[in-house]
């Protein structure tokens, strides 16, 4: 089984098994046109992908981030100035006008 995403355009990337994702962390992947996505699998084993691209810090970083949730909704916590972005929409829940890109994701 793989993990795949869909960085656009209606193609799906084979990524990674996605057995290889702990629960709770992220990792990062990088896409053919040279973008990264951030991929993670909760601790339920719902799996997501966004951009990895912190947008307050252009770092490549989101990945690295701590996982949580609140309100009911999953989120990652940028690893350097603590910014968190809903997992399912990419909006970023401390500034309604910042987001990040989502990918769509399968197994397969």
């Amino acid at each position: 089984m793989k993990l795949e995403l869909s960085p656009g355009g209606g193609e799906w990337l084979p990524v990674c098994d996605p057995e290889v994702l702990t629960p709770g962390r992220g990792m990062a992947a990088l896409l053919p046109d040279g973008r990264q996505a951030a991929l993670f699998r909760d601790r339920s084993g719902r799996l997501y992908a966004i951009d990895n691209r912190d947008p307050f810090t252009g770092a490549q970083v989101l990945a690295r981030g701590l996982i949580g949730t609140v309100a009911g909704r999953t989120f990652v916590a940028s690893p350097l100035l603590k910014q968190r972005f809903d997992l399912e929409t990419g909006r970023c829940l401390d500034d309604d006008e910042v987001a990040v890109d989502v990918y769509p994701v399968r197994t397969a």
